[in-house]
């Protein structure tokens, strides 16, 4: 099994999991798991490229990069993509301005205020998700980014904004924002749900041997001091 020299991992701009600090270092919980399986891969070095969401399967495909950062892992996309093993379980949350954060309860909330408009990003399993639980797809907008779409909030262009709960609070840790709010969704609407790397449907070998070593390190001092030291919950 021939593995790269340098292993390209392709990361969006989403703190807790993916991040540049002030100085450019690229960081977060699921950059620093994949400096941490390196030596464990045999491979020497790797290098990061930024990307947006929706590129970030074709860009496996396409032979852009090696792997992506941590997804959720659906059935739809493991026909694109092979999956390693978890490395994280995560709720959703709406990140609403504060005072609506009441009457926001949860998905089927604002599905029953035929008034409230919901931004997703694109291709995101949040979109799904909120079809699914009666949002109507005319008061459903899509975004290319986090950004973008936490923007439209802030500006009042749309009343919630799904995605993870932890992303949004990494998000206002990063942008403060008084006028803004996170409400995780009840688990009986949308239960947590593990995400794993991402590698092409070609890269067994690789895949193969990210499992390998991430069985090793799932629940080691290692691993436990980055999921504490970014606030993240399992697996631990």
């Amino acid at each position: 099994m021939s593995l790269p020299q340098t292993l390209r991992f392709a990361y969006l701009i989403e703190p807790p999991f993916c991040y540049r600090t002030a100085d450019g270092t690229v960081t977060g919980h699921d950059v620093e798991i994949a400096r941490a399986l390196l030596p464990r891969l045999g491979i020497p070095q790797i290098a990061f490229i930024e990307a947006e969401f929706a590129d970030l399967l074709e860009g496996l495909a396409q032979n852009r990069w090696d792997i992506v950062t941590g997804l959720f892992i659906t059935p739809e996309r493991q026909q694109r993509v092979r999956f390693s093993q978890p490395i994280w379980a995560l709720i959703d949350g709406l990140l609403v301005r504060r005072a609506q954060a009441a009457a926001i309860t949860g998905y089927r909330a604002l599905a029953a205020a035929t008034d409230l408009r919901l931004a997703v990003v694109r291709d995101q399993v949040q979109h799904r998700t909120a079809l699914a639980l009666g949002i109507p797809a005319a008061r459903i907008e899509v975004f290319p980014t986090y950004a973008a779409a936490a923007e439209a909030v802030a500006q009042g262009h749309a009343d919630a904004y799904a995605s993870v709960a932890l992303a949004h609070a990494g998000h206002l840790a990063q942008h403060p924002a008084p006028d803004l709010a996170i409400v995780p969704v009840p688990p009986a609407e949308k239960p947590a749900e593990a995400g794993g790397f991402a590698v092409a449907q070609s890269a067994a070998g690789l895949q193969a041997a990210i499992d390998a070593a991430l069985a090793g390190f799932i629940g080691s001092p290692e691993h436990r001091a980055i999921v504490d030291r970014f606030g993240m919950p399992g697996p631990r």
